[in-house]
């Protein structure tokens, strides 16, 4: 058993971040089946501290949730000062690590060690894992797997700081109670099936099919934490709403605008390949907005177009600026909008009656909603000759040309 630091108290909130987010846990079992290592962990790392925040630990090493070591002999220190990760599958094989201190020290082969930043950039910790028998971690589809999880943690950090603020915040007790009912589904639900389809890829990969095969499992795991890293990033889009501040908001001239929001429809095209995105975009659109909220505004727009409407059926996308007004619509096929539905689309976790679980978790519209009024420009529905359409509406005044044609 290793020699054991005194956890301080300036590193118990590390700790408690890492163990209010309930997915950690199986994260760290799903690594362990990915790599084969019998330890793995999520440390918080300084220049004069290293603290367990959550483990698995099926070695016996004797770390759990708040202990220390000397930083000193780990490699995370290392990570942490020269900001890459260090992967090894075994240390006797490798002219770097055969004679370091650290192997020795702890006994083991094989090592991985991931930096985990949190979102403003700042260095928080390490993903990391060892064994006592070597192991083949290096490889190009393991190494973007481990930095993936190592990725979604810092992003869930994020959330869970935004979630702490909100409550913090809320002025109602039974606001307070429903919205963290909501986290809590979230995350315990919504999450669960693409993590699960991230432990069926490791299950294919763990039995050694061939490189070809391999890749393509690797490419769904990799979609899935995708799809797990934009639930979080709509979940902190809807905290920052709620604490009412805001979406905040990258404001910057735009002289032609419709070549981003052309760069969004490619993207969806792909994504969607059949589900057909017609779009009429005015020339020379210039603007003073943030274009990365915009082509956000507009990819929400267009995927709930493609879920709710017709399938197969063209989903229309127009943008021009005309007489001091900037719009943006999204017209897609479907039946009128049931009494109340138009009340109700722009809230916070609201879906259809008729969505599947896999249709997203209702914030989509919510945070359209958000980034307009950050803009200073309105929403509204329509629905007319079987078409439902949305539009959003903003001041011009910085804008020139742009005139659909």
């Amino acid at each position: 058993m290793p020699s054991l630091t005194p956890m301080t108290n300036d590193v118990l909130l590390p700790v408690q971040e890492i163990q209010a987010i309930s997915a950690v846990p199986k994260i760290l079992e799903t690594v362990a089946a990915l790599t084969g290592l019998g330890f793995v962990a999520v440390a918080h790392v300084t220049p004069t501290s290293w603290t367990t925040c959550a483990v698995l630990d099926r070695l016996d090493f004797g770390l759990k949730a708040g202990d220390g070591l000397d930083v000193a002999t780990t490699l995370c220190d290392e990570v942490r000062s020269c900001g890459e990760s260090i992967v090894i599958d075994h240390v006797q094989e490798s002219a770097q690590y055969r004679d370091h201190h650290t192997p020795r020290m702890y006994g083991f082969q094989s090592y991985f060690s991931i930096p985990i930043l949190r979102p403003d950039g700042s260095y928080f910790g390490t993903l990391c894992g060892l064994d006592p028998k070597p192991m083949p971690l290096s490889s190009t589809a393991s190494v973007a797997a481990l930095e993936l999880f190592a990725e979604l943690i810092s992003k869930q950090l994020e959330t869970e700081r935004a979630h702490a603020v909100t409550q913090t915040d809320l002025t109602s007790e039974r606001e307070t109670a429903e919205l963290r009912e909501q986290f809590i589904a979230v995350l315990g639900h919504d999450l669960r099936t693409p993590l699960g389809a991230v432990q069926s890829g490791v299950d294919l990969l763990r039995r050694n099919l061939p490189a070809a095969q391999a890749e393509g499992v690797l490419a769904r795991m990799q979609r899935s934490l995708a799809r797990m890293a934009g639930l979080v990033d709509d979940l902190v889009d809807f905290a920052r709403g709620r604490m009412g501040s805001g979406i905040v908001l990258h404001l910057r001239q735009e002289s032609c605008l419709e070549q981003a929001l052309q760069q969004v429809i490619e993207e969806l095209r792909q994504i969607h390949p059949d589900s057909p995105v017609v779009a009429e975009l005015g020339q020379g659109i210039a603007l003073y907005c943030d274009v990365g909220r915009l082509g956000q505004l507009l990819s929400n727009l267009v995927k709930n177009a493609i879920v709710h409407g017709v399938p197969g059926q063209p989903v229309r996308v127009a943008a021009a600026s005309a007489d001091g007004v900037f719009a943006l619509s999204v017209h897609n096929h479907g039946d009128p909008l049931a009494p109340g539905v138009t009340q109700q689309l722009f809230k916070p976790f609201w879906r259809s009656p008729a969505a599947s679980p896999s249709d997203g978790l209702g914030l989509g519209l919510y945070i359209v909603a958000e980034i307009a009024r950050a803009h200073g420009g309105t929403m509204d529905v329509s629905w007319a000759d079987g078409e439902v359409g949305f539009r959003f509406a903003m001041p011009a005044t910085a804008a020139h040309g742009g005139q659909a044609g």
